[in-house]
């Protein structure tokens, strides 16, 4: 369930209003605001005004737009659909609001959104395509300027494409399955050759690629996108990954993956919960590989969603293979690993210039073994260490580094949730590990970087790690234990 604060107070929608009538109320410049973006449509606009400025007289002559001089009557909303009380009179708009309600019309009063049954959006016309964008009334000017963006990144030629589209409409229907296949080549239809040719304004040539394309589509092979999800926050997440996510049939993805990045998908795709999530692995690694060939043999366009970058710790190696075996096409989206997202929130360098110039990805279970690994040495000798998923080794990664020959007061930084709103930060040194083990204050991922070069970070807004081993030990004090 969203959160209240996520939750809009109005349903967007488009009114259907070709050769319905809308009556407008009013002599200025409200009026003729909204005159003028009712121009926009093909309703049949009537404005009510006893005494119109001259703009807004103009703007009745030229355009066909029927005119009542007269005072407001309650009349005049006969065989309305809308209604915009536009008087610039506060109490007037309120009784042409309860005029219109009385009759089951919705109106809209001029900047009063508690008179609202509707609320009338910043438009970006590319007829029939029209994005509205609306702030609930909140911020008109905001609602300005994200129309202007918006209109600057859309294709003047929007709108053609689409009126060809919905020549070709009745041809796909027939000769494509629902499903997969349309999707595909409607992808196809606005983001290849058809869309270029219109751009370039050469229609002849678009209808030739749209039919080339059409005659194209007999079969559909599945793909599948390795999608690294970024280290949690949904604004990290590459356009590349968005992209993917928008056109996937599928979406397999992980536990530690969070709710909100999932919803970013398309959102009538499959999704599948593959967990792999330490303690309760709802799937295997074969089930994920079997999962994966089994959506992209269907035809399915699958995105395969990863914590972090699919490359680091995120067994690509086996599903790559798995899919290549059985001759499934697919391609790596690189995500932002979550070593680079808790240096970002602790600000800090990861290399330093003559203090650490090699950086380690490990995870803790690296040093639980027999045998030290070669990269030790290397930590003695300068490198900065980012281990992923250590709170549960923490004790054994601090042990083999000081044996090592790692000096116990280097400095270490630790980081819950990176680059998610609920993070935590932590610093300490490295003898101040071991205590992570030991902690239930800690639900989510951690990271551990260690190195020299941490020293440089920005330790204003972390906490101690002594300081939870004092308040610990204050608990047992009071407690008598």
């Amino acid at each position: 369930m969203p959160d209240r604060d996520d939750q809009l107070s109005v349903f967007p929608a488009f009114f259907r209003v070709e050769g319905r009538v809308v009556v407008v109320v009013g002599n200025g410049e409200e009026a003729l605001a909204k005159a003028r973006l009712l121009l926009n449509t093909r309703a049949r606009i009537t404005l009510v005004a006893d005494d119109p400025e001259a703009a807004l007289t103009a703007l009745v002559a030229g355009n066909g737009i029927h005119h009542l001089a007269s005072p407001f009557q309650a009349d005049h909303l006969d065989g309305a659909s809308l209604v915009f009380a536009a008087t610039g009179d506060a109490a007037d708009d309120r009784a042409i609001v309860a005029a219109a309600r009385a009759l089951r019309i919705p109106a809209n009063a001029v900047d009063q959104p508690d008179y609202c049954d509707f609320l009338t959006p910043a438009i970006v016309n590319r007829a029939p395509v029209a994005v509205a964008i609306g702030t609930e009334g909140a911020g008109p000017v905001l609602s300005q300027m994200i129309r202007a963006q918006v209109d600057q990144l859309l294709s003047p030629s929007l709108g053609r494409v689409a009126r060809l589209a919905d020549l070709y409409r009745g041809a796909v229907d027939s000769l494509l399955p629902r499903g997969v296949a349309r999707r595909v080549f409607w992808r196809r239809f606005f983001s290849g050759a058809v869309s270029d040719a219109v751009n370039a304004g050469q229609m002849g040539e678009a209808r030739r690629a749209a039919t080339r394309l059409l005659k194209s589509m007999e079969k559909i092979d599945g793909h599948v996108w390795l999608v690294g999800a970024g280290p949690g926050s949904e604004d990290l997440l590459t356009l590349r990954a968005q992209r993917a996510m928008m056109e996937a049939d599928a979406i397999v993805y992980d536990a530690l993956v969070p709710a909100e990045v999932v919803a970013m998908g398309r959102r009538d795709a499959e999704r599948f919960s593959v967990g792999k999530r330490k303690g309760c692995h709802s799937k295997s690694q074969d089930e994920i590989n079997d999962l994966l060939v089994e959506l992209g043999r269907a035809g399915k366009r699958v995105v395969r969603l990863k914590s972090g970058d699919p490359l680091v710790y995120g067994r690509a190696a086996e599903e790559m293979q798995a899919l290549r075996t059985a001759g499934i096409s697919y391609e790596i989206v690189p995500g932002i690993t979550s070593a680079f997202a808790a240096a970002a929130d602790f600000e800090l360098p990861l290399t330093l210039r003559g203090v650490a110039s090699s950086l380690i990805f490990t995870t803790g279970h690296d040093l639980t073994g027999e045998t030290l690994p070669d990269w030790a040495s290397l930590a003695v000798s300068g490198a900065t260490i980012a281990v992923y998923m250590g709170r549960t080794v923490a004790a054994s990664v601090a042990a083999r580094l000081m044996q090592a020959g790692l000096p116990p007061e280097t400095t270490v930084a630790v980081i819950e949730n990176a680059s998610r709103r609920d993070r935590r930060l932590l610093h300490g040194v490295l003898r101040e590990l071991p205590g992570l083990e030991t902690r239930d204050d800690l639900g989510g991922p951690v990271m551990v970087i260690i190195g020299d070069a941490v020293a440089g970070a920005n330790f204003a807004r972390s906490e101690p790690l002594a300081a939870h081993r004092s308040v610990v030990a204050d608990r047992i004090e009071i407690s008598g234990v």
